[in-house]
């Protein structure tokens, strides 16, 4: 691209643990180009997520995943031309898709723009390609933070070898809105438990759980316990019944959930967009492994931090133990 752009739109539509991972390439863009409008486009669920940087102009929310429950409804259509009309308003210098999917690139038909994405042997989906103006070769192995990094420098044209990591949550509490839950929840030390994730594959049994909520009891601990639906909740409430000290709490939104997470001593988390969340948040993380590749996907922190504050534990090349968990941790807590 020649010259310094002035508007920008970053299409990454879901899930949550996919527009954490973009979240660095916006800061990248951010310390290159200080005077550049960065609008994002994010699915409904995860719209909050893009306010949370500090660089974010514009969001714009779609909502493909409700649209398509209801595509006999008058309002599905009546909302779906609003929001086409609404993206169509602005001219940007670069349209960026760095989902890889077909959905994703389908959105880009409605904005304006020079539209760009990876390449057919770099894109997830290789017929997206199709949608773009510009395509750019990354390599599949590289963790999906850097995949984005590297896919966004080469379409505005930047080095990132001087560039550090940094996911622009600094100052996440003044952009979040007041905690809609109970304060007295966040008035002691606690760790949180992510003990949910959407397949049964990468979950770890309840007894385990237990076990480790014991042990940061021991510690002086609170352990907190969010869910997200029924089952979620049920084996939240398990957990906690074996402990001295644990919360189920209430269902939370993200930007409570957030806030949580923002607060806390330290987390365990399963291979869930909130593990995340909370390593991006720079808070002592361990990520459990069982079926996804944790170089490719695994937890990771901003630079210039605490060695150690981030750690991924496979199980595929060794069992996790409650041990190892707490050995990970100790340092921090």
């Amino acid at each position: 691209m020649n010259g310094a752009p002035e508007r920008i739109l970053i299409v990454k539509t879901s899930s949550m643990g996919d527009l954490i991972h973009m979240l660095p390439a916006v800061s990248d863009i951010r310390r290159v180009f200080p005077q550049v409008a960065i609008d994002w486009l994010a699915e409904e669920a995860f719209a909050d997520i893009p306010t949370w940087h500090e660089a974010l102009d514009t969001r714009f929310v779609v909502a493909l995943r409700r649209w398509r429950k209801q595509l006999l409804q008058p309002a599905t259509w009546r909302e779906f031309r609003t929001f086409r009309r609404t993206l169509s308003r602005h001219s940007y210098d670069l349209v960026l898709d760095t989902q890889g999917l077909l959905k994703s690139a389908v959105l880009l038909h409605w904005t304006r723009g020079l539209r760009a994405g990876f390449d057919r042997n770099s894109a997830r989906e290789p017929l997206a390609t199709r949608f773009y103006h510009r395509c750019y070769c990354v390599e599949r192995q590289h963790h999906a933070i850097d995949r984005n990094r590297q896919l966004t420098a080469q379409a505005l044209g930047y080095e990132l070898k001087e560039l550090p990591l940094a996911f622009g949550l600094d100052h996440i509490e003044q952009r979040l809105p007041a905690f809609g839950a109970d304060p007295a929840l966040l008035s002691e030390d606690y760790c949180v438990f992510l003990h949910a994730t959407s397949r049964a594959d990468k979950e770890w049994p309840v007894d385990r759980w237990q076990a480790l909520g014991k042990t940061f009891n021991d510690k002086g601990l609170r352990v907190l316990l969010p869910w997200g639906n029924d089952r979620e909740r049920i084996n939240a409430v398990a957990i906690a019944s074996a402990l001295d000290n644990a919360t189920v709490l209430p269902r939370l939104g993200l930007n409570d959930i957030a806030r949580v997470l923002a607060g806390c001593r330290c987390v365990v988390g399963v291979d869930t967009g909130l593990a995340h969340l909370a390593a991006a948040l720079d808070r002592p993380t361990v990520g459990l492994y069982f079926t996804t590749d944790p170089l490719l996907v695994g937890v990771r922190g901003p630079d210039g931090v605490a060695a150690g504050r981030q750690v991924n534990l496979n199980h595929n090349r060794r069992p996790i133990t409650v041990s190892a968990i707490i050995e990970r941790l100790d340092p921090f807590i």
